[in-house]
Order: structure tokens, then C-alpha cells, then sequence
């Protein structure tokens, strides 16, 4: 007597059975499947799953690019491969993705610390180039890239302006084709990074203070704009500057705020005024950067 576990168990046998004949109706389909060189018991056995890997193959087809890109995973197709008595499945990168990889890989090179993401696509390509008052800034840059693989590093900028004329991207552009050369940097929005630095005292603040202080290329973005300290500015700034500075590490800035500003901000703490300890900071960005000014109407708007 057939119990009913081999009973259930024939009837799926047989509905998977119709299942892949209902597939197979498509000549497309059978000969995609029947290159697998495996038997059709065992192609029956992932009739749906050679269905969805069908599909994505078509859609490859077709595809004109990532942007078009249909399947489940943009830029991976869903391909099957025969293994002796079953069938793996896996996401196997298109043409597209790795062209698009190749492209960014320069990008692990490049740290973003409080930064938005998109900043990692800054090019002198895709800068505005109706604003005469980029030229000297962008003739620079050109010239820092001439120069350094030398033995002394040339100097970074200090790039203060009018807000949203893009001083952080043409640095950004600048730090990305150093990356495409493997040249390691890191762009700090400052104001939120000593937010962030304050709170790891209990966690990594060491490793990460060694790492801003040592990195080949770094950025402090909107320096000017936090809430000024006497921890920030003798126990932070104080220190990344002078190591780097007799280290020839190249260091930007961007500001609102001119050096004179700059100072004036420094000087100022909760507890009190101190014109000495300001000046120090400014003397150190002045043997670390050369001072260029970009005026221009907001971008961002």
C-alpha cells in the first residue's frame, strides 16, 4: 500500500515535470538549458530558478548599460553552472559593472570622513568652466600634480570664498586624479569631524587622530565654521598641523573665512581670548599652503 508521503511526493515530481515541458514550450529556453550538458532530471529540479537565470540572460541581451539594466542586481547577471549532479547558481558581473569598476576603482584611495558621497565624482571635467576666477586655482592644481612625485612635496592651498562657489569640489577633483595615481587622501568636513573625534575618547580617538595626522593628502573643509575650543585648536588642530608640517605633507583648507578671519575665530573661546595660541595655527597653515581666494555666484542654488 503507497503511503502518503511517497504519493505527495510523486505528485511533485510530476508537477515539476509539466512545469519544466511548460518552459521548455519556449525554443529559447530549452536551448539555453540544454547547454547546461545535464540530464533532464536534474534540470527539472530548478525549473524556476533556470527560468529567472533565462531571463536575466535576455535581459543582457538587450542591454545598452547600466543605466538600462533590468535585472535583480544591477550589472550581475543570474547565471547557472553545472556541477556533476546539481546546478550552482551565482551573480556573475556583467561587461558594463566592470568597465564601471575599472573607472572608480581609483576611489578606495579617496576618504570621506562627514562628507557627502557624491564628492568622490568631483572632476576638472565637469567643473563649470564659465568662471575665470577658477583659472588660477585650477592652474595650480595642474601644477601640483606636475610636481608631486618630487622630493619636496609642494604646498597645499588655503582657498577661502564666497559660500557655495565650489572650493570643495575643485580640491576634491584635485585629490581624485592623484587617487587615479594611488595617492592616498582624506577630506574632512572639520566642524563635524571634531564632533565625531570628541565622541570616540572611549572607543579609537588615538587611531584615528594618527591616521588625519599621517595620511599624504588631507583636506579640512569649512575650517572656520565650528565652535571653537581650546581642545580643538591645541589638542586637535595644533598637533595634525605641526606634524604634518614637518612631515612636508601636503594640507588644504576651505573657508568662508580669510586667514585674518581665521585668526580672529581662533582666538576666541569659551574661556576666553587668546591671540598667541591663534596665531600659532595661522602661522602653520601659512608654511603649509599658499592663500587663494574663489568669488563666485552660489552653485548650489
Amino acid at each position: 500500500m503507497q503511503n502518503v508521503s511517497d504519493f505527495m511526493n510523486k505528485t511533485d515530481d510530476i508537477e515539476l515535470k509539466h512545469s519544466f515541458q511548460d518552459a521548455c514550450a519556449n525554443s529559447d529556453f530549452k536551448k539555453y538549458v540544454y547547454n547546461l550538458n545535464v540530464s533532464e532530471d536534474i534540470l527539472i529540479k530548478y525549473t524556476s530558478r533556470l527560468e529567472e537565470a533565462f531571463t536575466e540572460c535576455k535581459n543582457c541581451a538587450m542591454c545598452k548599460g547600466l543605466d538600462t539594466c533590468k535585472n535583480a542586481v544591477p550589472g550581475y547577471a543570474y547565471t547557472p553552472t553545472a556541477k556533476e549532479k546539481i546546478i550552482d547558481f551565482s551573480y556573475v558581473i556583467c561587461k558594463y559593472q566592470e568597465e564601471q569598476d575599472k573607472k572608480t576603482a581609483y576611489q578606495k584611495n579617496l576618504e570621506l570622513l562627514e562628507m557627502p558621497k557624491d564628492i568622490k565624482n568631483a572632476s576638472f571635467k565637469d567643473m563649470y568652466k564659465d568662471d575665470k576666477a577658477r583659472v588660477p586655482i585650477v592652474k595650480y592644481f595642474k601644477e601640483f600634480i606636475d610636481n608631486y612625485d618630487n622630493d619636496e612635496k609642494p604646498k597645499g592651498i588655503y582657498l577661502n570664498g564666497s559660500f557655495g562657489s565650489g572650493k570643495t569640489y575643485l580640491v576634491a577633483a584635485l585629490f581624485n586624479e592623484l587617487a587615479k595615481k594611488g595617492v592616498r587622501s582624506v577630506l574632512i568636513y572639520y566642524p563635524e569631524f571634531l564632533r565625531s573625534l570628541k565622541a570616540s575618547f572611549q572607543t579609537n580617538y588615538d587611531e584615528q587622530f594618527n591616521y588625519i595626522k599621517k595620511v599624504p593628502l588631507l583636506l579640512f573643509d569649512d575650517i572656520g565654521a565650528e565652535n571653537c575650543s581650546n581642545w580643538s585648536r591645541d589638542e586637535v588642530l595644533g598637533p595634525i598641523l605641526q606634524y604634518r608640517m614637518e612631515n612636508h605633507l601636503p594640507t588644504f583648507f576651505t573657508s568662508n573665512l580669510t586667514l585674518e578671519e581665521l585668526e580672529n575665530s581662533l582666538a576666541i573661546t569659551s574661556s576666553g581670548v587668546d591671540k598667541v595660541k591663534a596665531r600659532r595655527i595661522i602661522e602653520r597653515i601659512k608654511q603649509l599652503t599658499n592663500s587663494l581666494e574663489l568669488i563666485s555666484k552660489n552653485r548650489r542654488n
